[in-house]
């Protein structure tokens, strides 16, 4: 009898010639580990090419970031057994954050092609230059990674309105700076650090003179991968180079996100979460930075996503792993957090819920049909968000400014609505939560068709909420935050094999024409998942597949168009939209129940424009900007793919002609 054994891989990165396996000598002595360049390849082929309605969407370059070896004093994980349920070390594949410098022209509200998936000729005439009323009006950078803020232009429609987060509560107002045109920076210097946290600082040897030299309209892209986190020129024609690179001792950068209310050439805003809880704050330019939440006072659980909150210059929102969403002060000094200890907030009462760390379970809703009357009853607990402290609390002197707690489950990612006044956020637990931030309520919660949910966007109108999720599906959700219809599930889209991990609407691609209502409104986003697959939507309430064995009224009710007598929007078997879930009676202000998961067969299907597999590891990022499609995947590869020549805005197709 012989007992087989299964040795581990051998190592990514090579070790000196004549050294021992995994970097050890043949002494026992550890060798020193060899630190690797970016690369950019030019790769050619059919495979490196998808064809979409508009034309040909070729792969113009592929970045792969060197991606660094264990810090010798982290220890070395073993390989797991893939079945294993045992918890794993928190990590997010490589994550980008881009960001233009410089405001850039106004997006137009449609790309005209010559032809579209349906076989249908755009038809949309509105001019890009035009000053309407209307969603065109966001003023915002063609390279901002196609995102709404109005904070990139003076005069935005989206969120215009909408007050500041913890607006009345001068406690929160920021300390005025002697000079009011200079930012302030964070008090450490990253370069000359001593900490333990970071490992080593890498600048380019020019820095200086390429912030210099670099073209007004290029794109700074900030990348995490691994434990490395880089600075990017993705204009330089040596975009491979990185500007600066930091090398953290053993946490790893799950997410990251850049301030575009305070950028400008003299300054920049970043704030990256890590897989110990610890948050850094980072000015690049002065390479100066702060850490916020050292060695978990605050929360010890991982960030999973992080943002700024919208118009803020001090503060952001980040979502730890232990279901809590917690708003930090980047000037602020960190204290313990203890919920108990916090006073009575100065207004909203009624929504500050005050609880244990730990919030109750959450049940997921279930939905029976009795066949002798033909109705549909929903069972479901009472939920709302469990206010551990507010932003309206007398103690604003410390972080945190303000601490929600959601679920029992990790918060995978949450997204800020275009009008800067709500919060989507998807849960573990599989929920999709949608939150009036500004007054701490919680308006709705829907479940997906199965397990946790992955990743959410909003539309750029504010009308739809996208979620990708372990489900293999992308779900397209109506809000109903406008108050003119209830929350429901609008489609759930088909194309993936495996979880989804990214999705995103392309601004490009949507008719963003106020003056379009009804069916005819047409959106274009994108999806990928662990599978390597890219897939991209075409999407209009025209042309969604009604499924064959459904009578109309129940596909009518996903689409939230079905209108009986009194204006009462009815369902399936004449039952109200939203019975058993949303608001209704006996429930507070900031209560809701949970929406009952909708069945298949009263679902609308959408099926992809394309779905195709452009890598071999599994994407975890995609993002839109005018010339093209990028995507990245876990080990750290940064693909651009150009857009079709023809897809031109419809102002320079105007201009040529004459």
């Amino acid at each position: 009898m012989f007992s087989l054994s299964v040795l581990p891989p051998p190592p990514r990165y090579p070790s000196q010639p004549g050294g021992g396996y995994n970097g050890i000598s043949a002494t026992g002595g550890v060798l020193p580990m060899i630190e690797t360049n970016n690369i950019l390849t030019t790769p050619t082929g059919p495979e490196y090419q998808f064809l979409v309605g508009e034309g040909l969407y070729v792969l113009k370059e592929d970045l792969h970031l060197a991606t660094p070896p264990p810090h010798p004093s982290e220890a070395p994980i073993q390989n797991p057994n893939p079945l294993s349920t045992a918890p794993q070390p928190a990590t997010a594949g490589t994550q980008l954050s881009l960001i233009n410098i410089d405001v850039g022209p106004l997006p137009p509200s449609f790309y005209r092609s010559n032809s579209r998936s349906d076989g249908v000729s755009g038809s949309i005439q509105e001019h890009p230059d035009e000053r309407s009323q209307s969603s065109t009006e966001v003023r915002e950078s063609t390279s901002d990674g196609g995102r709404l803020n109005s904070s990139d232009g003076g005069g935005g429609h989206f969120g215009s309105h909408a007050p500041a987060f913890g607006e009345g509560n001068t406690l929160l107002t920021p300390t005025p700076t002697k000079d009011s045109n200079k930012r302030r920076k964070p008090k450490n210097n990253m370069t000359k650090s001593n900490s333990s946290f970071i490992s080593r600082v890498i600048n380019h040897e020019t820095l200086s003179k390429k912030l210099q030299e670099r073209a007004r309209d290029g794109m700074f892209a900030f990348a995490n991968v691994n434990r490395a986190f880089q600075w990017l020129d993705l204009s330089s024609p040596t975009k491979a180079e990185y500007l600066t690179k930091i090398l953290f001792t053993k946490a790893h950068c799950l997410s990251h996100d850049v301030n575009r209310v305070t950028k400008s050439a003299a300054h920049v805003d970043v704030v990256m979460g890590f897989s110990t809880g610890e948050i850094i704050w980072w000015e690049p330019i002065s390479q100066r930075y702060t850490r916020l939440n050292k060695n978990g006072i605050i929360n010890s659980t991982p960030v999973s996503c992080i943002a700024w909150i919208p118009n803020s210059e001090n503060l952001f929102l980040a979502a730890h792993m232990d279901g809590t969403l917690i708003v930090y002060d980047k000037e602020k000094e960190d204290a313990i957090f203890s919920p108990e200890d916090e006073g009575t907030p100065l207004s909203s009462p009624s929504t500050a819920v005050r609880s244990s760390s730990d919030a109750p379970p959450l049940p997921r809703p279930t939905s029976s049909t009795s066949s002798s009357n033909n109705k549909t009853t929903t069972s479901s607990a009472i939920h709302k968000i469990h206010i551990q402290k507010s932003v309206h609390s007398k103690n604003q002197k410390v972080n945190p400014v303000s601490v929600w707690k959601l679920s029992n489950q990790r918060i995978n990612a949450f997204a800020f609505s275009p009008d800067n006044r709500h919060l989507a956020v998807v849960s573990e637990d599989g929920t999709l939560r949608i939150i009036d931030y500004l007054s701490e309520t919680l308006l709705d919660l829907f479940y997906s068709y199965y397990g946790g949910l992955t990743c959410v966007t909003w539309s750029p109108d504010g009308r739809y909420v996208l979620t990708g999720g372990q489900d293999d599906l992308v779900s397209i959700w109506s809000p109903g935050v406008d108050g003119t219809t209830q929350g429901h599930l609008v489609a759930r889209c088909q194309g993936h094999h495996s979880w989804v991990t990214g999705v995103k609407f392309d601004l490009w691609r949507c008719d963003l024409d106020e003056t379009t209502t009804g069916p005819g409104r047409n959106y274009r986003f994108g999806s990928v998942g662990e599978d390597g697959r890219v897939c991209l939507w075409d999407f209009s309430l025209g042309m969604l597949i009604r499924p064959r064995h459904d009578a109309w009224g129940c596909w009518g009710r996903s689409l939230g168009r079905v209108v009986v007598g009194g204006g009462a929007i009815r369902g399936c078997r004449g039952e109200t939209v939203g019975r058993g879930g949303g608001k209704g009676e006996g429930l507070r202000k900031g209560e809701v129940r949970p929406r009952a998961v909708e069945p298949r067969a009263s679902t609308a299907v959408l099926p992809p424009v394309l779905s195709k597999i452009i890598d071999d590891d599994p994407l975890c990022w995609l993002e839109f900007t005018r010339d093209a499609i990028i995507t990245s995947c876990k080990s750290g590869h940064i693909r651009t793919w150009s857009r079709p020549a023809e897809l031109t805005p419809l102002g320079e197709q105007e201009n040529k002609v004459e």
